[in-house]
């Protein structure tokens, strides 16, 4: 089943689950703050972006703007990185879904169509 990390007020959020509710895409939700993806989760999205890091932060948020993430981001190892996002569902760009072999980051409606209903 896709598990959808996903925070109440983003607007982002909000057309991601109204379109997997549309397609009756079997999903469930959980809170991004509170319930950050888990490393392993994270691991899988890297390795889906062929390594890079930056698609998976959130980089307009207010915590990697703090954080100085966008001097940092070069740098980071994977682990590093890793362990940041894990800890701290606000860096994470969402919506963050994840099911068997599928992940997507943020939400483009023509890649979730790709990826979700084949």
């Amino acid at each position: 089943m896709l598990t959808v990390y996903a925070y109440k007020n983003c607007d982002t959020c909000r057309k991601a689950l109204k379109w997997l509710k549309e397609y009756e895409v079997p999903h469930q939700v959980k809170a991004i703050r509170d319930t950050p993806p888990s490393k392993e989760e994270l691991k899988t999205a890297i390795a889906s972006t062929g390594g890079d890091l930056r698609p998976l932060f959130n980089t307009s948020g207010g915590d990697y703007r703090e954080l100085g993430l966008k001097d940092k981001l070069p740098t980071l190892s994977q682990d590093e990185a890793v362990t940041l996002l894990s800890q701290n569902g606000n860096l994470v760009k969402r919506p963050f879904a994840i099911g068997k072999e599928i992940v997507l980051i943020g939400f483009k409606e023509e890649a979730w169509k790709k990826s979700l209903r084949q």
